[in-house]
């Protein structure tokens, strides 16, 4: 399963962050650097910022 639409289904309050945490099959420490991480976000626009190495 993609871990934008798990992470995302947390934020939305569907599931909690233990849940979150099995079905990603990580620890409670990595799901709350997933959650926080901005390139996982729902709406994508971290990924539209982020530059590559030759621009």
């Amino acid at each position: 399963m993609d871990k934008r639409k798990v992470i995302a289904a947390y934020r939305r309050g569907f599931i909690t962050l233990q849940e979150c945490a099995q079905i990603l099959g990580v620890d409670s420490g990595q799901m709350t650097r997933l959650v926080n991480d901005p390139l996982l976000g729902s709406d994508g626009s971290a990924l539209l910022k982020k530059r590559s190495v030759t621009s």
